[in-house]
């Protein structure tokens, strides 16, 4: 990966503080994700909110990963794999594992299985995208994985999402929209 990190620019003078940047960032809502990966025989699991579409047409993904996590070296082999689970707001529970419990228990709860490439799937989230890496470009700290969608799946649908903003999770007033 170091022949994409001498591509990356200097950072411009000027550039707002962390403190100023994560006071900025808390008003972005965002849903929340369990990136799974399948590098050979081994698994891992993470949550993950730096996720977004890139396009439809050919499906593409794409995930931000910190270098200084398991995931990262993972997703840089070339073998590697990865599913986007979007969690629906009642597995809440499972985002806090995949943040916080150790790498060996994180697959203990939840119910998995696997669709076109081998990397888990949970059965009962809100819906996922089963990938293969597109392309990777370092980002500084992180790496942005991309994905290329090649399954899909909506096994519990008008679900709530989960969401997180302002350093919580939340939930959705899904009350009847003005007109």
């Amino acid at each position: 990966m170091s022949h994409l990190l001498a591509a990356v620019a200097p950072m411009p003078a000027g550039s707002v503080s962390e403190e100023e940047f994560r006071a900025a960032l808390r008003h972005f809502a965002s849903g929340v994700t369990l990136v799974t990966i399948r590098a050979g025989e081994e698994i891992h699991g993470l949550t993950v909110s730096a996720f977004a579409s890139v396009s439809a047409a050919p499906p593409l993904v794409v995930v931000a990963i910190d270098h200084r996590h398991h995931a990262y070296e993972l997703l840089c082999r070339g073998e590697a794999v990865f599913a986007v689970n979007i969690l629906r707001e009642e597995q809440r529970e499972l985002s806090d594992r995949f943040a916080w419990v150790k790498d060996q228990d994180r697959f203990a709860a939840g119910r998995w299985t696997t669709a076109a490439t081998g990397a888990p799937i949970l059965a009962d989230a809100a819906s996922w995208l089963d990938c293969s890496v597109y392309s990777r470009m370092a980002a500084v700290t992180h790496t942005l994985f991309v994905g290329w969608v090649r399954a899909s799946g909506v096994p519990v649908p008008d679900r709530p999402p989960l969401v997180y903003w302002s350093r919580d999770y939340r939930r959705l007033d899904l009350g009847e929209a003005a007109p």
